[in-house]
């Protein structure tokens, strides 16, 4: 079969399956180095695109690094989202698993997800707290919604506080278990669990 021939074969990507891949590439180069070291041109490179096809989809390197740090919040949103009527106790282990099996299957993802928070850019970084705060809301709302903590959230203005310091305990957990931290998975989960209960349960 000639070059040619094997180019016709090739399957062509939808636009939806493009810019994926493109995020996916982004994903793992921004991860590895920090916002200021990554190139669009590297990009490219990689997903074998041209560069004019990148900058089709996102018309700037801060486009296209908010557009990774997106693609990441909404996935675990998507993951760790709170099911109606079941009580928190009984969901917490359950979304930490899911939670954790993320991150240790887009590991590339979640380190640039959390890598926007150092990035010089302030666009960039207001995506990330964006990003954050929608997390933190999920959980207030599950918290919420809870019978045993619900009625906690108006008697202790600090519990907000209390959960976003969680947010980054686990974050800091899981980016030192991904750098090879001696844990098992449900270690994590259990060290995880243990931190927001007893902080919601005071």
């Amino acid at each position: 079969m000639s070059a040619n021939q094997g180019e016709r074969t090739r399957r062509r990507l939808s636009t939806e399956e493009r810019r994926e891949q493109l995020l996916a590439v982004g994903a793992r180069l921004f991860s590895e180095s920090p916002y200021d070291e990554v190139w669009i041109e590297q990009v490219a490179e990689i997903a074998g695109v041209s560069r004019g096809l990148l900058y089709h989809y996102f018309p700037t390197k801060r486009d296209f690094f908010a557009a990774v740090v997106e693609r990441e919040s909404e996935r675990m949103l998507r993951m760790t989202a709170a099911v109606p009527g079941v009580p928190v106790r009984e969901q917490l282990t359950a979304s930490l698993d899911t939670y954790l099996e993320y991150v240790e299957a887009h590991a590339h993802g979640f380190r640039a997800f959390h890598r926007a928070d150092a990035a010089g850019d302030q666009a960039v970084r207001r995506v990330y707290q964006r990003a954050l705060a929608a997390q933190e809301q999920q959980i207030l709302a599950a918290l919420a919604a809870d019978p045993e903590f619900g009625a906690a959230l108006d008697a202790r203005p600090d519990l907000r506080l209390a959960v976003r310091g969680w947010l980054a305990f686990t974050t800091a957990v899981c980016l030192e278990w991904l750098r090879g931290f001696d844990l098992t998975r449900e270690q994590v989960r259990e060290l995880c669990a243990r931190a927001l209960l007893g902080v919601i349960s005071l």
